[in-house]
């Protein structure tokens, strides 16, 4: 059961300089936690979450603390979390930066899920743990929960070269009775223990700022070498496999489900089959997979509200008009305008026919 739960190998890049930082050798590491070497050399890889737990734990033990997890934290690179690095460095804000991890987060790891939850003025990151089913152990220990939520507000400091800290942290477990002052020094902001959820908490506005670095062309190009590899860690995903599909046959018009059926070697009612057992349905991920992509392709100021059209499947602009305005509550002019400044290409509003 331990192999099953399992992190990206990319953790390696952040531990091995922590190590160094703190004096540690490697390769007594390797041995003491039975690694292998190539676990620290392919970034493809994936390491056994209880593996990450002992390198953690064992690091406190040999120097008599409890903060090799924001060591860790604090050697963040992009290239850890394979191209999900990058695509959250090119989002357009933090906030999107962080529904991205949380939506490819199974290429971090599956031990957990993500989510994003706004409160009024504040957003909720949010973890829930997986347990093992023979223990009912959280699969997590809360060395490696701390060092991920380290890393998350490490990453949010490197985007915005500052200092910048939660509101607050919310943990589910008691407070401990060791020294916690290094954990508190680094995320600078209220710790909240016992509570229903592990959490960082921050202020909406300041994480729906525009960053400088944002970039969707690039953020694009990272999220299907993405789906690539979500396709290749997990094969029997069939939600991701059509989401795949979708994703390639949208500019040439929008696909049906009896072709994706035939794309998957699968017949149609054994795919309508899979999906409902995953709680969804073709036209939800057609949908969702449209949408997506419509919003980021709306930050690309060389693209016409047609050229967008025709990347998402329609043939027609006033149905394209009509479905965005579903999913966002205004036109694609309007949106655009908002959130850019955008001045709107009048050839957009001289004709009904997209590109053929």
């Amino acid at each position: 059961m331990s192999n099953y739960f399992s992190v990206l190998s990319g953790w390696m890049i952040p531990i091995s300089r922590a190590l160094e930082a703190w004096n540690i050798d490697i390769q007594e590491v390797i041995e003491q936690c039975d690694l292998k070497p190539e676990e620290f050399k392919d970034p493809e890889s994936r390491l056994a979450a209880e593996k990450m737990s002992q390198v953690i734990e064992y690091c406190d033990k040999v120097k008599g603390r409890k903060d090799f997890a924001i060591a860790v934290a604090e050697q963040f690179h992009p290239g850890m979390f394979h191209a999900l690095g990058y695509a959250m460095m090119s989002s357009d804000t933090l906030k999107d930066a962080y529904i991205r991890i949380a939506r490819y987060k199974r290429v971090v790891s599956n031990t957990c899920t993500l989510s994003v939850d706004t409160r009024g003025n504040h957003v909720h990151f949010i973890m829930d743990i997986a347990y093992y089913e023979d223990s009912q152990r959280p699969v997590l220990t809360q060395g490696c929960i701390l060092c991920f939520l380290a890393t998350m507000l490490q990453f949010t400091r490197e985007t915005l070269k500052s200092d910048y800290s939660p509101l607050e942290i919310h943990l589910n477990w008691p407070e401990p009775s060791y020294d916690i002052n290094a954990l508190k020094e680094f995320f600078n902001c209220e710790f909240v223990f016992d509570c229903d959820e592990i959490s960082l908490v921050f202020d909406d506005e300041s994480l729906s700022k525009q960053l400088p670095g944002g970039n969707p062309l690039i953020m694009q190009t990272h999220e299907k070498i993405l789906n690539d590899y979500l396709s290749r860690i997990d094969k029997n995903d069939v939600e991701q496999l059509v989401k795949n599909r979708i994703y390639e046959m949208l500019p040439l018009g929008t696909p049906s489900q009896t072709e994706i059926a035939s794309q998957l070697a699968m017949s149609l009612r054994n795919l309508q089959r899979k999906l409902n057992e995953k709680n969804t349905s073709f036209r939800d991920i057609l949908e969702n997979t449209r949408k997506s992509l419509a919003l980021e392709y709306i930050q690309q100021h060389h693209l016409t509200f047609s050229e967008i059209g025709y990347l998402v499947g329609f043939s027609n602009i006033g149905n394209f008009n009509r479905a965005f305005k579903r999913w966002t509550g205004c036109t694609p002019g309007a949106y655009r305008k908002e959130n850019s400044g955008f001045v709107i290409p009048t050839s957009d509003h001289e004709t009904n026919t997209l590109p053929s």
